[in-house]
């Protein structure tokens, strides 16, 4: 049958035509609301927080796996071996310095730190004395220990540089991190043990958590019989050795809550530091409780003469000690 253009289409010619034309609607429509989605979704990554604030830290528990709490700047920074391991923002891999062998991933320009010529972002600068990116300053308030703001140019610079007299010893009048040496503030003298250079967790040192300040020798026993701390024929003789150390925070009442505090043997293994829990071997003092003198017990063999120690508590300075008997 030839159908002119004014005939009608039969019934079920025309309803498998109505059929097809509603499907491919609705596959029109479908269509439109899968291209809106994936606009919306390229909009939404656009839309993350591009700041490039860095952490603010006062330990290196606060910072990630692969980074430490610079001492100085007080923020987060990434650990590397080489400048491969580090962000475009800070492109320099290099020492941290003073008695640290860490390396740190370094700025070098506050274009940089900022994210780069493409960025708007304006907010931090390459620190002159640190090579970090940290957040402008405007304020003496915003920056660390007895550095100054210079409002100008957002950086923090050096306070008085010149050595500040003190007395008696331990933290004294010091700023924490410091010892009070023959009445002049310093830092503790840096560790030059092979305990110290075969200690494979550099990272766990630095200046914000307690100061060992004095290491002496007390005395070295031969026990090596049942009952005593030495018992093991072995290594009979017990070596005690006093450590003295100040914080920033109360040490605690006990011995037996005294935590992260190490001893490092020569070969660089780490050991929770044996402290006796018999009178004498710990005191603490100070109004805060921020000073402890701790004797350190350690067993060695029979004909042992000479003994080198490492000592740390977490965030702290490392400590070396020869002790001779």
């Amino acid at each position: 049958m030839v159908v002119g253009a004014c005939s009608q289409w039969p019934e079920a010619p025309r309803a498998a035509f109505q059929t097809r034309g509603n499907l491919n609607m609705q596959l029109r429509k479908m269509m439109l609301v899968l291209t809106a989605l994936g606009a919306m979704s390229g909009l939404m990554a656009g839309c993350g927080d591009d700041s490039t604030s860095p952490g603010a830290c006062t330990s290196n528990d606060e910072c990630g796996e692969s980074e430490i709490c610079h001492p100085t700047a007080q923020v987060c920074v990434q650990t590397c071996n080489s400048g491969s391991d580090c962000p475009s923002t800070a492109k320099t891999c290099a020492p941290l310095g003073g008695t640290s062998t860490t390396s740190i991933c370094q700025c070098s320009t506050d274009v940089l730190c900022n994210g780069g010529t493409d960025s708007e972002s304006t907010g931090l600068v390459c620190s002159d004395l640190d090579n970090v990116c940290v957040t402008a300053c405007t304020s003496n308030a915003e920056c660390t220990g007895d550095r100054t703001c210079n409002v100008s140019t957002g950086q923090c610079e050096e306070g008085d540089t010149q050595p500040t007299s003190c007395s008696g010893e331990g933290r004294s009048t010091c700023a924490h991190g410091q010892i009070c040496s023959s009445g002049t503030c310093s830092a503790p003298p840096a560790p030059t043990c092979q305990n110290y250079n075969e200690f494979p967790n550099k990272a766990d040192l630095g200046t914000t958590g307690p100061i060992i300040y004095k290491v002496d020798f007390v005395s070295a026993t031969t026990e090596g019989t049942p009952g005593t701390f030495c018992a093991s024929s072995s290594a009979p003789k017990r070596l005690r050795i006093r450590v003295s150390a100040y914080s920033a925070t109360p040490f605690p009442q006990t011995s037996a809550e005294l935590s992260d505090f190490f001893y490092i043997l020569t070969n660089g293994g780490r050991q929770n530091a044996p402290v006796s829990s018999s009178s004498g071997n710990y005191t603490v003092s100070g109004t805060n409780r921020d000073q402890a003198q701790i004797t350190v017990s350690l067993c060695v063999a029979a004909d042992s003469r000479t003994n080198s120690s490492g000592f740390y508590f977490k965030d702290g300075n490392f400590a070396c000690f020869q002790s001779n008997y």
